[in-house]
């Protein structure tokens, strides 16, 4: 019988975007400089049932991703499917669907949920989404079906029909 209270493990890719960007008080820049993820949200949420496995693979503003950062993104996905445990991909909102879309049309055969997130204000700020919007990836990842989706702002959208909405500064369905 398989035990229920056993922990289970997910993957987190980091990719950068505004999710993981830091305040420089010295000069007033907000850019990407490596992952924080582990200190500023994982380590504040009680994760009792959940092994978490940090993977920082960039660390870019997704406007300034290509083809080649997708590739790579893409390639590390695959790298991590023999595993057969959840992939979150922490990833900039500009072009989270583009990268999503990306992978879902280069990996066919997959056998758990892939799951990316971002966030609109970086996390750190008092009013950021990014501690909802990683929380609800990681659950997402492991109630989910196998598939590529966006999780975003208490909402699942599946991959590839999924587009942000800079009005709205969040995701929809298209």
């Amino acid at each position: 019988m398989k035990n229920k209270n056993a922990a289970k493990d997910i993957i987190i890719i980091t990719t950068g975007g505004t999710i993981e960007k830091t305040y420089d008080e010295f000069d007033g820049s907000l850019e990407n400089r490596g992952t924080s993820i582990k200190n500023r949200i994982l380590s504040k949420l009680r994760l009792p049932y959940t092994n978490i496995h940090v993977f920082p693979l960039i660390s870019k503003d997704s406007l300034l991703m290509d083809d080649q950062d997708r590739e790579l993104i893409c390639q590390t996905i695959a790298e991590q499917l023999h595993k057969n445990i959840p992939i979150v991909v922490l990833h900039g909102t500009d072009t989270m669907a583009l990268s999503a879309e990306y992978c879902f049309c280069h990996l066919k055969s997959i056998d758990m949920p892939i799951v990316f997130t971002g966030a609109m204000i970086p996390m750190g700020f008092e009013d950021s989404d990014a501690t909802q919007n990683v929380t609800e990836a990681l659950l997402a990842s492991k109630l989910l079906k196998p598939g590529f989706y966006i999780s975003f702002h208490n909402q699942i959208f599946e991959v590839p029909h999924v587009r942000k909405n800079k009005d709205k500064r969040t995701f929809e369905e298209i």
